[in-house]
């Protein structure tokens, strides 16, 4: 509000009293002297409690208001009229103070990372967004892809070239899931059977000649094949067998050719290939 000179016959809405040759102040077309305006709708001052008169500037602040001599930096005391400003706990701070107090430091040039500049942050680390940069090239991250080893940043291509391991099949760095094998890696989908080119990570599996093979692949080229069911047989897992002249059975199939009945563990005799137990030798 603008006091304004009285120069007609004029009373006070609230107090009455004229207002001829006064200054007055109109709030919605009624006249208030200095006095009553600001009794009734001046605000008081966040510092000195004081009222803000129609006379004085009035600064206001999120429904907060102040004398312009009292809008000051709560550490520094500068005046913060017409500066950048920041608030803590609802103290005003000019935006040195309140960085130099509350501010993150840069985790590479140490510097405090003023309010409103942009910023990078990562496991509790903050960076100007110029010194997020890979450790290699030197090029700024930003929003890139990236990894950290020993406190230092890395971009992929960077980390790849200098830490990731080769895959023993492809060459090419192994950067998410991989299989050691023998002290040699390979990524999870080049670790394949020689023979039936299926992945082997999760599986069971068997390896000769520094080749690795699923079951099915190793037994059908490498298994001895059983002389009764002629299925190969792996002697992978302890399975048993029973071995005699060159020709090996599953444990199940060694049987009676005549009666069937199981001859392990007992006395057989042979007829050919046929393998007897004493009782059926003379029904051949």
């Amino acid at each position: 509000p603008i006091p304004v000179k009285m120069t007609e016959s004029y009373d006070c809405t609230e107090c009455k009293e004229s207002l001829f040759g006064l200054k007055y102040i109109l709030k919605e077309t009624n006249p208030y002297c200095v006095k009553c305006y600001d009794d009734l709708f001046s605000n008081n001052c966040e510092v000195c409690q004081k009222v803000i008169g129609c006379t004085s500037k009035d600064l206001s602040y999120k429904g907060r208001h102040w004398h312009s001599e009292c809008f000051l930096c709560i550490k520094c005391s500068q005046s913060l009229v017409d500066r950048p400003f920041a608030t803590k706990d609802e103290l005003l701070m000019c935006v040195e103070c309140y960085s130099s107090e509350y501010s993150s430091k840069c985790h590479s040039c140490l510097k405090t990372i003023m309010p409103g500049s942009k910023k990078m942050e990562h496991k509790g680390n903050s960076w100007h967004k110029n010194c997020f940069t890979c450790n290699r090239c030197q090029q700024p991250i930003g929003t890139r892809s990236f990894i950290q080893k020993d406190a230092n940043n890395y971009c992929m291509p960077c980390y790849e070239k200098q830490f990731a391991l080769q895959c023993v099949t492809c060459k090419k760095p192994i950067t998410t899931v991989g299989v050691n094998y023998h002290d040699q890696p390979w990524h999870k989908e080049c670790f394949v059977c020689i023979g039936c080119k299926q992945q082997l990570a999760g599986q069971r599996f068997t390896s000769r000649d520094d080749f690795a093979y699923c079951l099915d692949c190793f037994c059908n080229l490498f298994a001895k094949k059983c002389a009764s069911c002629t299925t190969p047989i792996s002697g992978i897992g302890g399975t048993k067998y029973i071995s005699f002249e060159q020709r090996q059975w599953h444990t199940d199939c060694f049987n009676c050719k005549g009666c069937s009945a199981s001859l392990v563990g007992r006395g057989f005799l042979t007829c050919k290939d046929d393998i007897l137990c004493p009782e059926c030798v003379t029904d051949f």
